[in-house]
Order: C-alpha cells, then sequence, then structure tokens
C-alpha cells in the first residue's frame, strides 16, 4: 500500500489518573507468592514495567475516546463537520452492539453524513482504522477522518489477580504474567487529505502480514466456569508469542523495507506496540534496530492495546524525539498474530 495525499494531522491522548505500581499488584499477590516462593519484585524484573494506570471504576470508554478526539481535533484545525469517517480501534467496548463509536460520535456532535464503526483487531485496531481511513482519503471518499479508541485494563487485572489467589500454581501466575502489564488510556489520530491542512506528518504507505495458525498463543474472552467464579479470562504463551511474533516481525519488515524503498539505515527512528522489555529488545535486534532509534513507554504506562503505539507516537512528537524530516516507522503486531507497519514522513 502507498499513498501520495495523506497526512496525520494530529493526534490526542487522555492518561488514566490512577498510577498502579508493579509492587501495588505484588502485594494483592503476596499469599501466592509466598506459597510459590517467587521473590518481590520479579513482575518488573520480568517484564521492564514499573507502573500502569487505571481509570476510575464507573469511567466510560466512550468519554475517554470522545476526551482524546476533541483534543486531536483541535490540534488539527480540522473542522468536525469536515469528518467524513470515524473508527473506533480498541480492543474493550461498551456493548456488543450498537458499535462504540456511534456513542463517540454522538458525543463530538460529528455530522450525519460521517461513516460511523467500530474495527476489531487486537492491539492493531488504532492502526487498521488509520489504513482504512487514509485508503479512503486516497479514493476522494472523504476529506478527513478520525480513528480512536479507549483501553481499560482495570477489570481484567482484578479478575486475573482473582484468578491466581484462587488456583496458587506457578502455571497459572506464568499464564496470566502478560496480562498484570496491561494498562489504560485513550488516544485520537486525525488524517487528513495533504491539501486540506498545512501540517502533519505524511503517510506514506503501510504492508500487513499474518501468522494467523498461531491464533491460540493470546486469548482473551469470556468463559462459562462456575467454579472459577470469574467470567472473564486472559490467557498468554508468552514464550510462543515471543518466538512467534519475533519471526512474523521479521518478515514483515522485510517486506516493509522493499515496499518503502528505504536505503539501509532507514527509518531513523521507530514507533513499536508495547509488551515489555524483553519484546522490545528481541525484536529490534532481529531487525537490526538500535534501540536508541525506539522511544518506549511500556516502564510507566505498560500495555495499553490498541491505543499503546499511537500514544507513545504522540508522546515521542511531544518530547521532539521524532523530529521533522524523520522517516518513521510504526511497527505494530498483535494476537492473531497479526503485523501491520506503517511508514511515515515526520
Amino acid at each position: 500500500m502507498h499513498y501520495k495525499r495523506v497526512k496525520i494531522a494530529a493526534f490526542g491522548y487522555e492518561l488514566a489518573p490512577n498510577v498502579v505500581t508493579s509492587e501495588d499488584l505484588e502485594r494483592r499477590l503476596a499469599p501466592v507468592y509466598e506459597r510459590l516462593r517467587i521473590q518481590p519484585g520479579q513482575l518488573e524484573a520480568l517484564t521492564g514495567i514499573a507502573e500502569r494506570r487505571f481509570w476510575d471504576r464507573d469511567f466510560q470508554l466512550s468519554r475517554g475516546a470522545v476526551l482524546a478526539g476533541r483534543k486531536a481535533l483541535a490540534a488539527s484545525g480540522i473542522d468536525p463537520n469536515d469528518i467524513g469517517m470515524l473508527i473506533y480501534g480498541g480492543v474493550c467496548r461498551e456493548n456488543l452492539e450498537p458499535a462504540t463509536a456511534c456513542v463517540v460520535s454522538h458525543g463530538l456532535d460529528l455530522p450525519a453524513d460521517t461513516q460511523v464503526y467500530d474495527v476489531s483487531n487486537a492491539c492493531l485496531g488504532v492502526l487498521n482504522g488509520m489504513v482504512q481511513v487514509a485508503n479512503a482519503i486516497e479514493l476522494g471518499q472523504v476529506r478527513a477522518g478520525l480513528v480512536v479508541s479507549c483501553e481499560t485494563a482495570r477489570p481484567i487485572v482484578e479478575a486475573t489477580i482473582e484468578r491466581i489467589l484462587a488456583e496458587g500454581s506457578m502455571a497459572t501466575f506464568k499464564e496470566a504474567l502478560a496480562t498484570l502489564t496491561g494498562g489504560s488510556g485513550a488516544v485520537a489520530v486525525v488524517l487528513a487529505a495533504d491539501d486540506a491542512v498545512h501540517h502533519g506528518h505524511r503517510l506514506l504507505g503501510a504492508v500487513a502480514r499474518n501468522a494467523a495458525r498461531h491464533h491460540g498463543l493470546c486469548t482473551w474472552g469470556n468463559v462459562d466456569d462456575a467454579a472459577a467464579n470469574l467470567n472473564e479470562i486472559m490467557r498468554t504463551d508468552a514464550v510462543g508469542v515471543l518466538k512467534h511474533g519475533v519471526s512474523l516481525g521479521i518478515e514483515t519488515f522485510r517486506a516493509f523495507m522493499r515496499t518503502m524503498a528505504w536505503p539501509d539505515g532507514k527509518p531513523d527512528k521507530v514507533i513499536c506496540h508495547q509488551v515489555g522489555a524483553a519484546h522490545q529488545r528481541t525484536i529490534l535486534e532481529a531487525i537490526g534496530i538500535d534501540t536508541a532509534r525506539d522511544f518506549p513507554t511500556f516502564p510507566y504506562l505498560g500495555n495499553i492495546g490498541s491505543v499503546s503505539l499511537p500514544i507513545t507516537a504522540a508522546i515521542a512528537h511531544e518530547r521532539q524525539f521524532l523530529a521533522q524530516g524523520d522517516l518513521v516507522g510504526f511497527l505494530g503486531i498483535g494476537s492473531g498474530l497479526n503485523c501491520l507497519f506503517l511508514g511515515i514522513a515526520w
């Protein structure tokens, strides 16, 4: 996929207000740590994540998306009446129906001719939404579009802690470790035709690859298990995700570099999906990118699902890590397994 007339006009984001440290979670798991002789500090040591954020218990996902959307629209200078497409790309949604995007569109007072719908693809939902808006802009179907997401980790993390305490096994702890890295936040991205804005970052292209045979490595869903007294469980084969995710990442990166026709030594900077220290180190080493070219947020935000990569890009831009003229790679990977890499001229 190549684009000639699409810009990322602006980002907006909202941080959840409640900081929860890895030490906080380990204190709740103290009985299991003692029984299994796990030393305190292992959660941060194994993941590189010191803290993450949670929304208040009664916080609505649509509210977070609306707050982020308003910030992105204000920063873009795009009139909300010119938004021809709104996509909500979160893993977490308020209801099975209607689409959470409908609630967000109402909150942002978007016009009646805006295309409004949800996209669900694990941690890639926002990137997939960006590609769909970019395609519509390139085809001349819309002048501008908005992609939003709001993720909440509190319910699944708290359910997982209950499960670990109830089962008390090392196998359960290992299977649930990735879940404990989850964080919360909201993000919005405005994309527009290049003649609709005088600023922004040019989207050059995108490459997607999948290894769907590995769809069972990470699952999150409802279960019917009265004995567990839980209705939501997330299971992750962390070793398998790392192994096969890196293989898919290498394949996708090679295809990405061919598609972008970038020379060796590019991209200048990368923004990756935020999983943890081991994944960052392993994937960057595998594709030959020095860690100095990456901007991580996982140590203090954790893994915010579909929000992670775009919120990291927004913060990296604010802190001037991404400089004008940089060729930037957005390197997205999600359960499934799926990879989607975007190339941007900053």
